[in-house]
């Protein structure tokens, strides 16, 4: 017995409600053959919107629920010009969210792009685009070197030359990745611990992989899995000697420019209803069965003036993926008993977020810089968060018009900057202005001098308060896993545990959210003889020297003890 006759899909930042029929299985497919499978998807982020699409394109009827308005809505400052929340790359693996742009016929990005890392002492160093250095594509990480060779400024080479060891580290851990009891013992060493016994500089740490670690997990070495760190900077930077190439969306943001097109396909072609602005409060299980038996839904502002609150219940559906963020777990959770009995539930509740903050800054004047993405690094005033700052004008200089709004009636056009805090607790308190004036008068002249001389026209600031999933040490037993104790409740996230499904996209990860997404629903999908799973797209296979050096590893583990974990 695995699945009823409707699917809900809860998926993002939201929550709603569920009720099932008599459930439906292999065996008994036939009898409900004329049955229309119900899927209702809950969050609008890319895990729902691609469990969405895998259901949609399955058959299934599909419903939408998300606490956060329509992404086709333009999201704009007082001042009515648009932002969001962070700016997101998107790296050179990512053949999901690629197939998908081929699919809807969009071009949303620009040109791979350079990236630069700069302290109080200058420009520490510049990331290249590798496919485009000019050197041939070499096995990595010997290509990752030749083409890095002149542009690190600061850095000496007997301190890049001790990143060996974390090579070493990662063949082992990684190399037995379908191995839970190694994935665990490397997951409760911190990655300050992993760099200090395998000899990595204090110099490469402190003044590079710090602040990389910084905007790619959003804490410092000492709060994050070595698990995790050896993840994320295999899969961006060491796995292929192009890893890290990345480009930027060219127009508008993410929303509009892609899970925008993506909403506007499925309305247009599929059975979908969309509920932006409702609100998951409660999900309850049939103690019989085992199953979502409802989720009590909230409605705020969907269709309605601000303020009026409805709730409703939903009851007709086959199945439900959860794929919320730590916050919306913690949310779901609590208010629902009978998930928080189950252990699984609880210790995914009981992660912590970590606190952002995205600022946009409108100037006078064109300011040149060296590349168009940027970071901070050991700046004082960042006081432990991480720190980035993108030049959309750059991004986006063929539409630099619409960075200003769609009413714009001013002749002022120049540079407009994205800079994102992350790790940012000890700056979450400070006004709002305070954190422009660090921006402008401290972070970007220090950065970039010509910043002096710019004039600030307009400012937007959002604080985002443990909005994004922390991978800490002894984090990864207490993720959720793609399949749940209960019967027809799956969960997606870039934070989810894949299993036997797990995918090559690693770590805070747009491309390995969307993969989740296709993945619950496919879980459900099975279920069904006549229902067709979504396509899921591998990343690159690793090189054939990591290949043989994992094979070289596990050869000598069998006589050697991992002395270094615990």
């Amino acid at each position: 017995m695995k699945l009823l006759n409707r699917l809900i899909l809860i998926a993002g930042s939201a929550s709603a409600f569920v009720a099932v029929q008599p459930m439906r299985t292999k065996s008994n497919v036939g009898l409900w053959a004329s049955k229309e499978t119900h899927i209702v998807v809950v969050g609008a982020g890319w895990a729902g919107w691609g469990a969405a699409k895998a259901a949609c394109e399955a058959g299934a009827r599909v419903t939408l629920i998300d606490a956060l308005p329509d992404p086709r809505i333009p999201y704009l400052s007082l001042t009515g010009k648009p932002v969001e929340a962070g700016t997101r790359g998107f790296w050179k693996d990512y053949p999901n969210i690629q197939a998908l742009c081929r699919q809807l016929n969009l071009q949303p990005f620009t040109p791979f792009t350079n990236s630069s890392f700069y302290s109080p002492d200058g420009l520490e160093a510049t990331a290249p685009v590798f496919s485009e250095s000019g050197i041939p594509v070499l096995p990595s990480p010997l290509g990752q070197v030749l083409a890095t060779f002149p542009l690190f400024e600061r850095i000496p080479l007997q301190d890049r030359a001790s990143m060996v060891g974390l090579l070493l580290a990662t063949v082992d851990c990684l190399g037995n990745s379908n191995n839970e009891k190694v994935m665990e013992a490397y997951d409760r060493m911190t990655a300050h611990d992993l760099f200090l016994r395998f000899g990595l500089s204090d110099r490469l740490v402190r003044d590079f992989i710090k602040p990389t670690l910084l905007v790619g997990l959003f804490k410092p070495p000492e709060e994050l899995s070595a698990l995790v760190v050896m993840e994320l900077l295999y899969f961006y930077a060491l796995a292929h000697m192009d890893s890290f190439d990345v480009q930027w969306i060219r127009n508008g943001t993410v929303a509009d420019s892609l899970l925008g097109p993506l909403a506007t396909h499925l309305e247009s072609n599929y059975n979908i209803t969309f509920l932006s602005q409702t609100r998951v409060e409660t999900i309850a299980v049939d103690p019989k069965t085992q199953c979502v038996s409802s989720i009590t839904l909230q409605n705020g502002t969907n269709g309605q003036k601000k303020g009026n609150v409805t709730t409703q219940t939903l009851t007709d559906m086959d199945g439900v993926v959860l794929a919320l963020t730590s916050k919306g777990m913690q949310s779901v959770v609590s208010k629902s008993p009978d998930l928080a009995k189950h252990n699984m539930f609880s210790q995914a509740a009981s992660c912590p977020g970590i606190d952002v903050i995205s600022v946009r800054l409108w100037f006078d004047r064109i300011v040149p810089t060296r590349t168009p993405a940027n970071v901070f690094s050991r700046f004082e005033g960042l006081r432990g968060a991480g720190g980035t700052f993108f030049m959309l004008d750059q991004f986006q200089n063929e539409h630099q018009r619409e960075l200003w709004g769609p009413d714009n009636n001013t002749t002022t056009q120049g540079s407009v900057v994205a800079c994102d805090f992350y790790n940012a607790g000890g700056l979450m308190h400070l006004p709002q202005e305070e954190l422009v004036r660090l921006l402008t008068q401290d972070l970007l002249p220090a950065a970039v001098p010509a910043f002096a001389q710019a004039r600030l026209v307009d400012s937007w600031v959002g604080k985002y308060p443990t909005a994004v999933s922390w991978f800490a040490p002894g984090s990864f037993s207490k993720r959720p896993t793609l399949h749940t104790p209960i019967v027809n409740l799956k969960c997606a996230g870039d934070w989810v545990r894949l299993g036997d499904r797990e995918h090559g996209a690693k770590g805070l990860c747009q491309e390995r959210a969307l993969v989740t997404g296709y993945e619950a629903a496919n879980a459900l999908l099975r279920d069904f003889s006549d229902l067709k799973p979504h396509v899921v797209l591998p990343v690159r296979e690793d090189e054939a020297q990591f290949r043989a050096a994992v094979a070289l590893n596990q050869q000598v583990m069998r006589f050697l003890s991992r002395f270094w974990v615990r």
